[in-house]
């Protein structure tokens, strides 16, 4: 790994390892998580923490408009 790191002017060996890694993980050579699902799997984590965020603010929405309708209002 020393040569190759050495070859592409990159200062730590650790790097050009890390990448045959994730090389050998995404090939299927390896066992890990796939980048792709690495990144599918961060968006649908993003995805269902927004869905929780607007699920909270329709409950809150509800909630308020449940209890507009639950009190007495004058007839005009």
């Amino acid at each position: 790994m020393k040569p190759v790191a050495a070859k592409l002017g990159i200062g730590a060996a650790e790097t050009v390892r890390t990448w045959v890694r994730r090389a050998e993980i995404d090939a299927g050579r390896r066992p890990g998580t796939a980048t792709a699902e690495a990144e599918e799997i961060k968006r649908l984590q993003a995805e269902v923490a927004e869905l929780r965020r607007a699920n909270e603010f329709l409950k809150a929405a509800s909630a308020f408009f449940a209890a507009e309708l639950d009190r007495p209002h004058k007839r005009l």
